[in-house]
């Protein structure tokens, strides 16, 4: 992976630019080097650059006067919540500052009216659905790092989470924002009302990856917690009947809360590392979840122990109460941190495939790994395809990060091929940047392009993320927009 060299004339002015800042933003500016090793990376640490400062504003309008400044400085800028990102989405440039949204961590508003909470992006997940479930509410999209990540970072990433298969990612419960532009200014998408008119310019900044603005705050849909969750563990003799259950159910017209995948390797690290109750010796383990009122989930839950038990299941297991269905999904959630018993380091893929594909994939992935002679495990999210093969390795062995890198390449290749998306919920990030020519052609990628020209004409956002060459609007010096219009001309401004 290459980025483009940092200014020189930019780091012959960091002295003023830190004096300015620090003018800026009296006592919130981190630019000595043992300060900037903590922002040096995310959780992709395969990569790392320093930053040339860290500026951590407390409220939206110091997001704004440092998005100005750097505009009139010609600073590149990353924005960063929580750093859990997994495919260098918050890696920074040496000629660049970071701003961490950290500080921005209020809850402003619960709305159980309305079903929603206005937050700051540097809520965490989890803080959310803590502060309403006393009411009977929760947020539903749920990231393993759902206790450490944060909203802002889960709307750049358009990030999912366990249960996303029956209740949706991030786009499907973020009813608004409160952009802040290249420029500083603000504008707000959507809001409290479940339908707006018009472009839908909240689905653009969904996902976005931080290439366009910088969420300063979300209006996020509050779901009711169904009275009723059962969960089950399901485990088989083969990771090929494994595929076959969850196919079948989702086939019946099944859609479980949740429906989640380990292999052997995993699951054993996993009940090393935290001791969930998994069984031992099973070559793939399913976690199905339903929810809803009584009789559905009865109905569910025995449909689904009836399939299981045609595929072939070695066991089927219900949990027995509460406390034994949060030691499961405690499990699963450890399942990234738990590989550190069994390898130094760790690359975690993010390809998503038609469901009908995956028995060949998983066939597919044990191939390669024999070919790069690197191990793996595989975690994902089984009822939707997004798949999260973690390649093991150690980067203190030459060539081992190398071979890993090919090793995901070619499984992400393969996603595409069949039927496939790059990422499902961890972005495009330094990661899969220059594998995007095998999703778009140039074409696609110069429409795409045009509109962070439009928005974003310096480039100064995010700078060497996403797109895998320079814009061909900018090298050719035009940005044209449908209609000669830019994307946020009618909206006001803050």
């Amino acid at each position: 992976m290459q980025l483009a060299p940092p200014d020189p004339s930019i780091l012959a002015r960091r002295d003023r630019i830190i004096a300015d800042l620090q003018r800026l933003l009296p006592g919130a500016i981190v630019h000595e080097p043992a300060g900037l090793a903590t922002y040096d990376s995310d959780a992709l640490s395969a990569y790392r650059q320093r930053p040339l400062a860290c500026a951590l504003p407390a409220n939206k309008d110091e997001v704004s006067t440092l998005l100005a400044y750097a505009a009139e400085q010609n600073l590149p800028v990353v924005p960063r919540g929580a750093g859990t990102s997994l495919s260098g989405g918050a890696l920074p440039r040496p000629d660049g500052i970071v701003i961490g949204l950290a500080r921005m961590n209020r809850i402003l508003e619960i709305d159980l009216e309305n079903r929603c909470a206005v937050v700051e992006p540097g809520v965490t997940n989890l803080a959310v659905t803590r502060a309403v479930e006393g009411d009977g509410f929760y947020y539903a999209p749920d990231p393993s790092s759902q206790v450490a990540c944060t909203i802002g970072g889960n709307v750049a990433e358009n990030s999912g989470g366990l249960h996303c298969l029956k209740y949706g990612i991030t786009t499907n419960n973020l009813l608004g924002v409160e952009l802040a532009l290249p420029g500083g200014e603000r504008v707000r998408l959507g809001g409290k009302a479940l339908a707006l008119g018009g472009l839908d310019l909240l689905g653009i900044v969904t996902g976005s990856e931080g290439l366009l603005g910088i969420a300063v705050e979300a209006t996020l849909r509050l779901r009711p917690r169904p009275p009723v969750t059962r969960t089950l563990l399901v485990a088989f003799d083969t990771v090929a009947a494994a595929g076959r259950c969850v196919a079948d159910i989702i086939g019946a017209g099944i859609i479980p809360a949740a429906m989640e995948f380990m292999d052997r390797r995993a699951a054993d690290a996993v009940e090393s590392y935290c001791a969930p109750g998994y069984p031992q010796h099973a070559e793939a383990i399913l976690i199905i979840e339903l929810d809803g009122v009584e009789g559905e989930v009865r109905d569910g839950v025995a449909r689904v122990e009836h399939i299981a038990g045609t595929c072939g299941a070695s066991l089927v297991r219900l949990a027995a109460n509460e406390a034994e269905r949060a030691r499961i999904w405690a499990g699963r959630k450890a399942a990234f941190a738990a590989t550190g018993k069994i390898a130094p380091d760790m690359l975690c893929m993010d390809g998503t495939i038609p469901r009908r594909a995956l028995s060949d994939m998983l066939a597919a992935i044990a191939a390669m790994s024999a070919r790069y002679g690197l191990a793996f495990c595989n975690v994902f999210h089984a009822g939707d395809g997004n798949l999260h093969p973690l390649i093991l390795f150690d980067a203190m062995r030459e060539g081992e990060l190398a071979r890993a890198e090919a090793f995901g390449a070619e499984i992400l290749t393969l996603c595409v091929k069949m039927g496939g998306v790059l990422s499902g919920e961890h972005g495009i990030g330094v990661e899969k940047r220059d594998l995007m020519g095998a999703m778009f052609d140039e074409e696609d990628l110069a429409q795409q392009q045009r509109l962070k020209c439009a928005i974003d004409p310096k480039r100064l956002l995010n700078p060497d993320k996403v797109f895998p060459t320079l814009s061909a609007c900018v090298e050719q010096g035009h940005m044209h927009v449908s209609g000669g219009r830019l994307p946020f001309a009618n909206l006001p401004r803050f």
